[in-house]
């Protein structure tokens, strides 16, 4: 192992300048997805005719393959050319989608922007995990990640709401993309200024965690994936939670408009369920470094599914919100406490490897709700789609509780 240099800190203090960029970064990460969030079933149904459900959710299955085949990659190769210059591959490749998606005459390009999409969102949020991982070092991971998550979703649930409000002043095309132009422009600017933090994670290694020895990048796939109780355990928890914000994404604007709401009320829903979840992280990333991760994860999920099965019993806006409420709580409760579990169980000279296979899985859950959601909302109804996803969530959340240890102590130095 390359010896860091003498002048690398670890912590959040030692580097809060690097840390804060990275976060108003990946707030526009998080942005870009927020453009889709509220209006593209509509513009399906409305500018391109799709009636089927699963047409309509595929370009969800295109952005979650994508992007779950690049956040594999992302791990390895940050490992190899440093992580910068993933994150600014990532950004170059996000340029065309905003056009893409004013502009597409027919849905294949709108799929097309997706897999761009994916592919930027893979490089760049797969990016600014792992370096904020590595400049918070052991001790306060959790609440790093809580500030990570924060901000992305924080940003979802604002684009998901201004790009509600221009398409009921404007129309669905093109002004609400016009947004995507300024993300991009404004990430791209700002990861020019980030710096590379392999150097941190070198330096943990070689200060916390001694020589792992080498690991072949299968034995870590299968190790995360299938193997290991606890990543096994935290990877099929993201894959089933991407899995239902995958049916979110796509089934709720169409559950919402079949019970009479306005656009303007369903870009309220789809900004409060991601307001709720980047909010929360707030608290969440941090209360699991007090109060452990294990439980954080379990009843996170099964708030999920409280919170989804709401929303399938419902009718009208008002529960339609405490559902989204619910949903965001446990989604909130979740996802920085499976990121900072792994950094736990992972030795900091393959962490970015494993937090790739992670992520791969995970991602993969947006592909296999969407297709899942859309096929049996097509054979015997969205409610029904909705109620299969709540039931799920909540055996996902029993896995957990069942297979998984806590792996907070792990971290200690």
């Amino acid at each position: 192992m390359t010896t860091p240099r003498a002048d690398v800190r670890l912590g959040l203090g030692a580097n809060l300048g690097q840390f804060s960029l990275l976060v108003v970064v990946n707030a526009f990460v998080g942005a870009m997805i927020g453009l889709e969030r509220s209006i593209l079933p509509a513009i399906a149904e409305h500018d391109f005719h799709l009636a089927a459900h699963a047409a309509v959710l595929s370009f969800i299955v295109a952005f979650g393959i994508s992007k779950a085949i690049t956040n594999y990659l992302a791990g390895r190769l940050s490992d190899l050319v440093g992580r910068k210059r993933v994150l600014l591959g990532g950004w170059a490749i996000a340029i065309p989608v905003p056009f893409l998606l004013m502009w597409a005459p027919s849905w294949s390009w709108v799929i097309f922007a997706n897999v761009l999409l994916g592919i930027s969102q893979g490089l760049t949020w797969s990016t600014t995990v792992i370096m904020k991982i590595d400049l918070a070092g052991p001790t306060r991971r959790g609440f790093a990640m809580g500030l990570n998550e924060f901000a992305g979703y924080g940003a979802v649930a604002l684009s998901a709401l201004a790009t509600g409000y221009v398409a009921s002043a404007y129309g669905l095309r093109p002004e609400p993309f016009y947004l995507g132009v300024a993300y991009v422009a404004l990430g791209l600017g700002l990861s020019l200024a980030v710096r590379e933090t392999h150097g941190h994670a070198r330096k943990e290694a070689t200060d916390h965690h001694g020589d792992a020895g080498v690991v072949s990048h299968r034995a870590l796939f299968l190790r995360t994936s299938f193997t290991d109780r606890n990543l096994s355990s935290i990877t099929q928890a993201g894959l089933v939670n991407n899995l239902n914000d995958g049916m979110a994404w796509g089934l709720f604007p169409l559950f919402y408009a079949a019970a009479a709401l306005s656009l303007r009320q369903i870009a309220w829903l789809a900004a409060i369920y991601p307001a709720v979840w980047g909010i929360g992280q707030l608290v969440t990333g941090a209360l699991s470094d007090r109060i452990g991760r294990k439980w954080l994860i379990a009843g996170g999920m099964w708030i999920q599914a409280a919170g989804i099965a709401v929303i399938a019993a419902s009718g009208a806006f008002l529960p339609f919100v405490i559902g989204a409420v619910l949903l965001g709580a446990g989604t909130a409760m979740v996802y920085p406490t499976l990121l900072a579990a792994i950094g736990d169980v992972a030795h900091a000279s393959w962490r970015a490897s494993v937090v790739g296979v992670y992520r791969l899985w995970r991602d993969l859950g947006y592909a296999l709700g969407a297709l899942l959601a859309g096929l049996v909302a097509d054979q015997v109804g969205v409610a029904a789609a909705i109620w299969l996803v709540a039931a799920l969530t909540a055996v996902s959340g029993l896995v957990v509780a069942v297979r998984m240890s806590e792996t907070l102590e792990r971290a200690a130095p």
